[in-house]
């Protein structure tokens, strides 16, 4: 039976394309002058990467200029693991941090773009996706480096970690503005865990330390991670400057992929703002994940996450609430807004794009419809905005094979639809991408 993350609106496409002045319905907002790129695996055509985790990463771009798209690519990210079929880990059981797919998300940084997988090394690629090659920031990055680092909207800086199967489990990093390595430092955690992300504050970092953790007996194609109760689950406070280790507050066993936004409150309690799964959650989705094709499997990938929130105060367990039953993933924001308070959100449901305010707990929907899967909403703020949510949001809306897929255009305050750019072809659900706005 086909995996299910080979199938539907997961099947990869067999090929690289380019296709020119795409058809464009409503009107582009000049504004919109830049490339969307979105990443995600895509196998090679008769190759089966044993998770959807795994597979090699394909870059999807289209360029907007002036109320026109002038373009679509797709390329593959051409690591180590993809053109020599090099090991991860070698023989003498050393790993390669090259040999890596490359195919979580794609972040402009400094003067350079970079896609990133958790387990490697970031991948430099030009603004046409072409591949620059790996990235250790002039041999100082030692570890690899996660899918989710946080830009910090005052100082320009890229935070960022990086977590292994071996010691050390867990180390924090710090990128200045241009793009050069001044910090890093390890994080005594208790043992390997799959860390996918993390949060800032103006003051302090946030860690997830929960119950998956790397099985050695699963190494052998796949994702060799389980879900392990005794591991425990925790999150932890750490100051971003001083010598100050880390406060661990203790939570109801969970798995979080993905943070929204954290900020500190009046009081110096740091609110995190996360999708969590509950444990039967997690397990029911990492089945899916995992090729499983049964139904109940099926289900669970078109979602089994609640938005939720942790009110942290040292020194005492964390306070817990669900600030939504819906079920969502991929919760984005206001850029400008990380590590400060926000009061919008967004994220994608089965068949729709969602609007948080968290303020006031009132959502909105634009329904893509059941036989379509939105994207990551990417929001893109609006010149000389004056409200947090004066733009607009970028997703790639996906149907199944035989099917076009668009770029999808949505003004944020309303969530009503701008324009769609109809692309030459099915582009595969994927994870993650960024705007790159011109100069």
């Amino acid at each position: 039976m086909t995996p299910l993350y080979l199938q539907g609106f997961l099947a990869p496409v067999p090929d690289e394309i380019d296709a020119f002045d795409l058809p464009v319905s409503g009107a582009l907002p000049p504004a919109l002058t830049g490339r969307y790129f979105r990443n995600g695996p895509n196998p090679l055509p008769g190759r089966d990467p044993g998770h959807w985790f795994t597979g090699p990463g394909m870059v999807h771009g289209v360029r907007l200029r002036d109320g026109r798209a002038e373009w679509y690519r797709n390329r593959w990210v051409r690591t180590r693991a993809f053109t020599e079929d090099a090991p991860f880990v070698r023989d003498d059981l050393s790993v390669d941090l090259t040999a890596v797919p490359a195919n979580t998300h794609v972040l402009p940084h400094g003067d350079k773009i970079f896609a990133l997988v958790e387990n490697g090394l970031p991948y430099e690629l030009t603004a046409e996706l072409g591949t620059v090659g790996p990235c250790d920031f002039g041999g100082l990055l030692t570890t690899a480096m996660t899918a989710h680092p946080k830009r910090d909207p005052l100082t320009g800086e890229l935070l960022f970690f990086g977590y292994g199967f071996i010691p050390p489990y867990l180390t924090y990093h710090r990128l200045s503005a241009a793009g050069e390595l001044v910090e890093s430092r390890e994080i005594p955690v208790p043992g390997p865990t799959m860390m996918h992300d993390f949060a800032i504050t103006a003051g302090h970092v946030v860690w997830m330390d929960l119950p998956v953790v790397f099985d050695l007996a699963l190494a052998e194609g796949g994702m060799p991670y389980r879900w392990d109760e005794r591991y425990g689950a925790r999150l932890g406070v750490m100051p971003r400057t001083g010598d100050a280790g880390v406060t661990w507050s203790d939570v109801n066993p969970c798995y979080v992929f993905h943070t929204a936004n954290a900020h500190e409150d009046d009081s110096g309690r740091v609110v995190l703002d996360t999708v969590r799964y509950t444990p039967a959650g997690f397990a029911a989705v990492w089945d899916g994940i995992g090729g499983s094709a049964h139904p109940a499997a099926r289900a669970a990938v078109n979602g089994t996450a609640h938005l939720h929130r942790y009110v942290l105060t040292p020194g005492t367990a964390a306070r817990e609430e669900q600030l939504d039953d819906l079920d969502v993933e991929f919760p984005t924001l206001h850029d400008g807004r990380t590590g400060d308070r926000n009061r919008y959100l967004y994220a994608v449901s089965s068949g729709a794009i969602v609007k948080y305010d968290v303020r006031s707990g009132a959502s909105t929907l634009h329904k893509t419809g059941p036989d379509r899967m939105a994207g990551e909403a990417v929001f893109v703020p609006a010149e000389d905005a004056r409200g947090e949510d004066e733009g607009w949001l970028l997703s790639i809306v996906t149907g199944g094979p035989g099917v076009g897929s668009e770029l999808l255009v949505l003004d944020a305050v309303d969530l009503s639809r701008v324009a769609s750019v109809r692309l030459p072809r099915r582009v595969p659900a994927g994870f993650h991408g960024s705007w790159i706005q011109d100069g």
